[in-house]
């Protein structure tokens, strides 16, 4: 892939305290992917580089309202997200509450997300992008090609890339910008994104080397 700011954004996914700060909701089965991955670190040096960059940064965050309590049936990662509250808000015009609670913004990520600049979308309701307006945004910027992290990787990750593809565009995924959880019984995501990313994605880029892709192309 070549990647070039006019035809090419970062896209991230979830970037909130309930899957990456350390007393977050589901820090014991995504923590030790977490600090392997330096998903932290990876996820703040990809968006100000890509910015300084001149890319564009789109963030499509997942939140659940009073309302989504009243859905009847999920699998089983929609079903413990719904019974923890986990990315609850008080409501789609209300953000009481908002503020340094599991649906905001990691502190050490929170600048970049808003400073006015970064493309955050509606929320996404399950995993993938079809329930929120990313494509939208992606298409009105003239956008192609997407450079994709953020969590979890099996899941929102894995399902924006399909759904991405699917729409048409080329998607480069930086692993270490990600994270899974290793559960005891459904299983260990790092190993199945992995598999799948590179089966499906375009390219898998290191963020090193999505950086240095990204810089060559405004050289």
């Amino acid at each position: 892939m070549d990647f070039t700011p006019a035809d090419t954004a970062i896209v991230i996914t979830d970037p909130q305290n309930d899957v990456l700060k350390e007393n977050g909701m589901v820090w014991g089965l995504v923590g030790p992917s977490i600090r392997t991955n330096n998903t932290v670190d990876n996820l703040e040096r990809l968006m100000t580089s890509g910015k300084e960059l001149g890319f564009g940064v789109f963030i499509s965050p997942h939140y659940y309202y009073p309302t989504d309590q009243k859905w009847q049936f999920g699998g089983p990662i929609e079903t413990m997200m719904h019974d923890s509250h986990m990315f609850s808000r008080a409501g789609a015009l209300d953000l009481t509450g908002f503020a340094g609670s599991g649906a905001d913004w990691l502190d050490k990520l929170a600048p970049v997300i808003n400073d006015g600049e970064t493309v955050v979308t509606s929320p996404h309701k399950a995993f993938g992008p079809s329930t929120n307006d990313l494509v939208l945004q992606l298409r009105k910027r003239g956008i192609q090609k997407v450079i994709l992290g953020g969590m979890l990787a099996n899941l929102c990750v894995e399902s924006h890339l399909r759904d991405l593809i699917e729409a048409g565009f080329e998607v480069a995924v930086v692993p270490d910008a990600t994270a899974a959880p290793n559960h005891p019984e459904l299983g260990d995501g790092n190993a199945a994104a992995a598999i799948n990313f590179n089966f499906v994605a375009n390219q898998v880029l290191s963020t090193d080397q999505a950086i240095e892709a990204m810089k060559a192309a405004t050289a």
